[in-house]
């Protein structure tokens, strides 16, 4: 069955709104599933999109290679080895060409696998044609990573299917910045404010708060599902749950130091896909620490927000961090910044502006040193916004909540198989 298709035109001259839209469009797509992806490329240009969509993050599952070659390429190397799911050919072939130049690929192609062609005539009749005869999107060159994904996306991708949560990451420049009490805030707040369904999830397994902070005492929590991913299913993750407040659940962290907590690189992936299945939003608060997977949860979350203290060593480390997302998301806007703990008493700092300055970003949020507020928090069980709801701290994070959610935007500072073709080409 021929997957769904658009026809695509030409850049226009609203260039500028298309790229809004194209980054709009990213954010809110889904992962693709677990397909096999082989890319034939004739041009520098394409296989230069191809390998930065390779690193996006919503293609972590799929195994993708990218080919130096033309269409008889393809068909020379599929005639020994089978098709995967998804072709992707460049083409400079002629309109009345290139339905000819397809048919030896055509005889060797499974009738499962899909094609995506990339043509350079824009041409109606020659898109109809194509799509009658099998092919399951034709792209006019130049095409952007944006668009390419999101050709895949319709093929593979499910429309009917629920939309998945938005998944935001919580991590601290330094230990003791005040990641995990502003990632535990902005929970309640998103909960409350919006009346969402969230979900917080305690990453940090052997020194966790977030049972703490929240008055909690579960028996059972995220340990469950890290150590039994065979397991774990939207039943299995409800029972390990406990509910904070009328749309705030928590996954709570063990906090305990009875065994090592050693992970590889996609150990808390599971976890997340479930989470996003969950609910609308999931918060991960991500313990300050590099490793294979706390990397791996950085790189494939919606959102995320680096809280810093500003010192010397919190300024260098959040620039790493930044660089180090970077390249782990190039296809993603960068992290929000939280500047915390700001203005204690007696204690030497960088001032605000001098701190974001080589960072090249502003903070979407500077929240004052205050410990009474904080400390009666703490030490009830409370949040800001339960313990003194018209603060300025309680502000802070409800702006924090409508940022990370996509409610308010940062203001920022001025400056179808081709098997099918086979049967038309023998019938023709």
């Amino acid at each position: 069955m021929i997957g769904s298709v658009e026809y695509r035109v030409n850049p226009s001259s609203s260039q500028a709104e298309d790229d809004i839209t194209r980054e709009s469009e990213l954010e809110n797509m889904r992962p693709l599933p677990r397909i096999s992806v082989h890319v034939f490329c004739e041009s520098d240009g394409l296989h230069r999109v191809m390998e930065r969509l390779a690193n996006d993050r919503r293609m972590a599952k799929v195994n993708l290679r990218i080919t130096s070659g033309s269409v008889d390429a393809a068909a020379q190397m599929f005639s020994s080895t089978s098709t995967p799911n998804l072709i992707i050919l460049e083409t400079q072939a002629e309109p009345r060409n290139l339905l000819a130049e397809l048919a030896p690929l055509a005889q060797v192609c499974d009738p499962s696998t899909r094609v995506i062609l990339i043509g350079r005539y824009n041409d109606i009749g020659l898109y109809r044609d194509l799509i009658r005869n099998g092919i399951s999107e034709y792209m006019v060159a130049p095409v952007s990573m944006a668009d390419l994904l999101s050709a895949v996306s319709t093929i593979f991708v499910d429309p009917d299917a629920e939309p998945l949560g938005k998944s935001v990451a919580f991590i601290g420049a330094k230990g003791g910045s005040g990641s995990s009490t502003i990632a535990h805030n902005c929970a309640f707040g998103i909960s409350s404010l919006f009346s969402t369904e969230t979900i917080l999830a305690d990453l940090d397994l052997a020194y966790g708060t977030a049972n703490i902070d929240f008055d909690q005492d579960p028996a059972q929590g995220i340990a469950e599902a890290v150590f039994a991913p065979e397991r774990l299913d939207e039943v299995f993750l409800d029972r390990l749950l406990t509910k904070c407040s009328q749309h705030l659940s928590l996954l709570s962290a063990p906090s305990l130091l009875d065994r090592a907590y050693d992970f590889d690189g996609g150990a808390f992936r599971p976890i997340m896909e479930v989470l996003q299945r969950t609910a609308p939003v999931a918060v991960l608060d991500v313990p300050h620490a590099w490793s294979e997977w706390t990397r791996s949860v950085l790189a494939e979350v919606d959102e995320v927000v680096i809280t810093a203290v500003p010192d010397l060593a919190n300024l260098r480390n959040t620039k790493n961090l930044l660089d180090a997302l970077k390249k782990l998301r190039p296809n993603d806007r960068p992290p929000h910044l939280v500047l915390n703990q700001v203005g204690m008493v007696k204690r030497p700092e960088i001032a605000p502006a001098d701190f974001v300055e080589p960072l090249e970003m502003q903070p979407i949020a500077i929240i004052p040193f205050d410990a009474q507020l904080f400390g009666n928090a703490a030490n009830s069980g409370r949040m800001i916004a339960e313990v003194d709801p018209k603060s300025a701290a309680a502000e802070t994070f409800s702006q924090i909540s409508h940022i990370v959610t996509g409610r308010a935007a940062v203001k920022r500072a001025k400056k179808a198989g081709l098997g099918n073709v086979l049967g038309r080409f023998r019938r023709g």
